[in-house]
């Protein structure tokens, strides 16, 4: 336990900082992803090519080069000094940009589990396409899809610690913050491990209180 007492600021700091990649993350790929999934299957063939090469282009581009293209192609583009909260801001839009396309996929799988026979009733009472995707099709697919959608964003948590390469604060840092205190860094490596598995555990119990509650009756 010494590791952790003997250094807990950063201990603090550093899950701080990946839980705001996470929650701040997963938020940009929720709203994203919902819009990028309805375009995917929106009746406009630009909207649904659009939506197409976006998750096509970025879900089929390693994470890591998301990043590079975030922390060093971008900031100049736009006369950015990576200071840290511009570092943290950049890392956690190539995070949102990058799980969005999962959100988006996950989101079309579930809008594909609505009978169809809904949408058209509800567009033969005069609804538009933007109401029936609201009101109809939307509250039944985020539904039916929340094992997958928390899956995305178990995976979301442990991409943080790619932002770690990028001088973004979070857990994936310890090891080299500690290291530099002399602490031993397999146990280290042991206690970031650890803080993953619970809050992972966390997730998947939130999961399940979600299924339960809003689970589809077939």
């Amino acid at each position: 336990m010494g590791v952790i007492t003997d250094n807990l600021d950063l201990w603090v700091e550093t899950l701080v900082g990946t839980l705001i990649l996470f929650f701040a993350g997963g938020l940009l790929a929720l709203i994203l992803g919902t819009i990028v999934g309805a375009m995917r299957v929106s009746p406009i063939p630009v909207a649904r090519a659009v939506g197409a090469l976006y998750v096509n282009t970025i879900r089929n581009t390693p994470l890591t080069l998301v990043f590079f293209a975030f922390a060093f192609a971008l900031p100049p583009l736009l006369g950015l000094r990576l200071t840290a909260p511009v570092s943290l801001t950049l890392a956690i839009c190539a995070l949102g940009i990058y799980t969005a396309t999962y959100v988006a996929e996950t989101i079309r799988s579930g809008i594909n589990t609505v009978p169809v026979g809904q949408a058209e009733a509800a567009r033969a009472l005069g609804l538009t396409f933007g109401q029936v995707m609201t009101l109809v099709v939307m509250p039944q697919a985020f539904r039916s899809v929340i094992p997958p959608m928390m899956s995305v964003f178990i995976a979301l948590l442990k991409n943080t610690t790619v932002a770690a390469g990028f001088s973004v604060v979070n857990l994936g840092s310890m090891r080299n913050y500690l290291s530099e205190r002399g602490e031993n860094q397999f146990v280290v490596i042991l206690w970031v491990m650890a803080i993953f598995v619970a809050m992972v555990l966390l997730l998947s119990w939130a999961q399940r209180s979600l299924e339960n509650r809003w689970k589809v009756a077939r």
